[in-house]
């Protein structure tokens, strides 16, 4: 796969909320209305994890499929579009288990928990994927994680058993 991000379409052809916000430190989150990722887990198949493409934003890391809320759209129906669009996920085999949300006063994340009922095979859905993975929920720390998704792990972690 390229280096290169592909070209964006034009400003006025992305959604709104396509867009980086700016902290009052200088660093930026992306999601003009925040964002969300969806953390699916399967009790024998551990959690879908994405490998972000070199060019992305934290890009080499693991994380979550996820990205930037449309207008009017929930952190859920972000969370499950985005991982539909990202990695094939269908949201006929989730089941929502639980949110948690980072607060930054300025900006929102959500990780969206779902359990998945049926095992399913991920499909990469657009550039943004270098791969996806099932990873053992024992495994996941060994790889080199999404600082965000890495800070939020062991409390997620918790919540899963």
């Amino acid at each position: 796969m390229s280096d290169e991000p592909p070209p964006l379409p034009p400003y006025r052809v992305r959604d709104s909320g396509d867009a980086w916000v700016y902290g009052p430190d200088g660093d930026k989150y992306w999601g003009r209305f925040g964002a969300a990722g969806l953390l699916v887990w399967h009790p024998e198949r551990g959690v879908l994890l994405q490998h972000r493409i070199a060019w992305s934003h934290f890009g080499g890391t693991w994380g979550l499929p996820g990205g930037a809320l449309k207008a009017g759209e929930s952190p859920v129906e972000g969370a499950l579009r985005e991982a539909s669009e990202e990695a094939g996920v269908d949201p006929a085999l989730v089941e929502l288990l639980f949110t948690s949300r980072l607060d930054l006063g300025f900006w929102q994340y959500t990780t969206v928990v779902v359990r998945a009922t049926a095992a399913f095979e991920p499909v990469i859905g657009d550039a943004e994927s270098e791969a996806l993975a099932w990873v053992s929920v024992d495994e996941v720390n060994n790889l080199p994680l999404h600082p965000g998704f890495g800070a939020s792990w062991a409390e997620l972690r918790s919540r899963l058993r």
